[in-house]
């Protein structure tokens, strides 16, 4: 059990990521400093779409309990996301867990808006490896103004190593979170991440030629934008720099909870 944190003073901003493979919940303080987070794997949403309501609540209470114990203070409020595209309906959905858990939800937030919220990205990409689609985000002067979002993420990559492998997916999963596997896996998940990598370059050109402007830099985050070497294979696959920031999988669940408006 992780140990308990000072309790914090003043209005806390408080991030949903109910992503397709992990829900992650973050924590800030008043002025945005992070204060705790905690996540688990849940796969209770798939391309966006809440497919397990149930399963998503009973999770979301478990890891607002949690906080709640950690920090010594109740969370009454947070914001969530939604990858670009979802329909209006279903992000409705996304809002009807939050509040389910016992959250007022304050805000729903575009999943790249989220992300440069944290990372102030002024013109580039940012590509996020979710646990079932890669969706990339384009940003000129700041401003999101091209976005798109196909299928490939983590999922896929457990799928591979569990064929290979001859394994169950959960082992795969477990067997690709392993640091001391990851690199014996790179061959058996490389083709993936060059998929992930033609996701990326195929649409960064689409807005190249449409706009007559270049993407110098893919910044990728999700937690799958983890898995070492990533990064290297898009570099070399697509021909564009691409970096990963500390801790993807917290990226967009921080930037939520920076991006939160209160309003009650």
């Amino acid at each position: 059990m992780l140990p308990p944190i000072e309790t914090p003073q003043g209005r806390l901003r408080v991030g949903v990521d109910l992503g397709t493979a992990y829900l992650v919940v973050a924590v800030l303080d008043e002025t945005g400093w992070p204060i705790a987070g905690e996540y688990q794997f849940a796969q209770v949403v798939r391309d966006g779409l809440v497919v397990d309501y149930v399963g998503a609540v009973d999770r979301l209470r478990e890891l607002k309990a949690r906080l709640e114990e950690r920090i010594g203070r109740e969370l009454s409020h947070a914001a969530s996301s939604y990858p670009p595209g979802v329909p209006l309906a279903e992000v409705r959905a996304t809002a009807n867990v939050v509040e389910a858990a016992g959250l007022r939800c304050e805000d729903l937030i575009d999943e790249p808006t989220a992300a440069n919220a944290l990372l102030q990205i002024q013109d580039g990409a940012i590509v996020d490896v979710g646990g079932g689609t890669t969706g990339i985000a384009i940003f000129d002067c700041g401003e999101v103004v091209y976005t798109a979002d196909e299928a490939t993420g983590g999922t896929h990559f457990s799928l591979v190593i569990a064929g290979a492998h001859d394994i169950s997916f959960e082992e795969a999963e477990a067997m690709k979170l392993d640091p001391d596997q990851q690199k014996k896996l790179m061959p058996v998940v490389k083709p993936v991440i060059e998929k992930v990598a033609s996701i990326a370059a195929r649409h960064v050109a689409i807005y190249e030629a449409e706009s007559g402007k270049s993407v110098d830099q893919l910044t990728m985050v999700g937690g799958t934008s983890g898995f070492p070497g990533l990064a290297k294979v898009v570099s070399e696959y697509s021909g564009i720099p691409a970096v990963v920031p500390d801790l993807p999988v917290f990226v967009t669940p921080l930037g939520i909870a920076l991006s939160e408006r209160e309003t009650a």
